[in-house]
């Protein structure tokens, strides 16, 4: 379902609205891995994408490593600083999405940080993202509205730019933070940075129903998911539930192998056909 026949000529992706509408029309919720470009080396990372493809995950989240990653916990600092270590740059990012495209139609998000972006040249980086078959763009150090003139590029592109909101938001603030947003709000599930978890907050289900109230766009909650039973848990409240740090580990214990078969335990769990499902 979430990814065109391997085999077959290369077809334009579906869009993160396509990727939500799919799931929704069969009472789930999307799955969304975040991969770290070139960790442990470009061909992993892209055999991690084509694999979560198969096992189930409707949007990928492919990261672009930066040496300063200060949203991101020591998992994937680790898995970025190796990433950068073994030469994976913004244009070798750009060339494995170019490459999981021609396979799939599966829509990937760019997850990232300005320095990189800037490095390589806004209106470049936009351009060739879009060429590249990305759908959007998440700049994790970017506030909302603290450059209206990059956002508008980021738009006027072709891509859709992704906002983060955390618990910590003020709900005055939510408004101004959804302005000009795209492709689905990524509520952060507790304060900090990134990281598995052992256990989830009792309020996440009642935040995510009161940003239902103001936000429009469907909401993917991240940070800390580590389960499959955590996984059912937010797809429970949630539009979408993003794994990143688990998927990491799973990545560096068993290969591109393991990492698949996590990715599929975690599919079966949201869909109610894992253990306690």
């Amino acid at each position: 379902m979430p990814s065109s026949n391997p085999n077959s000529s290369p077809t334009a992706p579906r869009t993160l609205a396509d990727a939500f509408a799919a799931r929704r029309a069969h009472g789930q919720a999307a799955l969304i891995p975040y991969i770290c470009a070139g960790f442990p080396t470009a061909d992993d990372s892209l055999a991690v994408m084509e694999a979560a493809a198969e096992a189930g995950a409707d949007i990928v989240e492919l990261g672009v490593p930066f040496s300063d990653p200060l949203a991101d916990g020591p998992t994937i600092q680790r898995a970025t600083f190796k990433a950068l270590e073994a030469g994976m740059t913004v244009r070798g990012a750009l060339d494995i999405l170019r490459r999981f495209r021609s396979r799939y139609d599966t829509p990937v998000v760019l997850f990232t940080y300005l320095n990189p972006v800037h490095h390589f040249g806004l209106d470049r980086f936009v351009r060739e993202a879009a060429e590249a078959g990305a759908q959007a763009i998440l700049l994790t150090d970017l506030p909302a509205g603290a450059d209206a003139g990059l956002e508008a590029m980021v738009r006027e592109g072709g891509l859709e730019l992704i906002r983060l909101l955390a618990p910590t938001t003020a709900r005055t603030r939510i408004p101004a933070v959804m302005e000009g947003a795209g492709g689905f709000l990524y509520y952060i599930s507790r304060t900090g940075v990134t990281g598995a978890r052992t256990a989830l907050r009792e309020e996440l289900a009642r935040e995510v129903e009161a940003l239902r109230e103001e936000v429009a766009l469907p909401i993917a909650v991240g940070f800390g998911i580590s389960t499959p039973e955590q996984a059912r848990l937010v797809a429970g409240v949630a539009d979408g539930v993003v794994v990143g740090s688990a998927l990491v580990d799973r990545l560096e214990e068993g290969g591109v192998e393991g990492a698949g078969a996590f990715l599929a335990e975690l599919r079966a769990g949201m869909d109610g056909k894992g253990e306690g499902g």
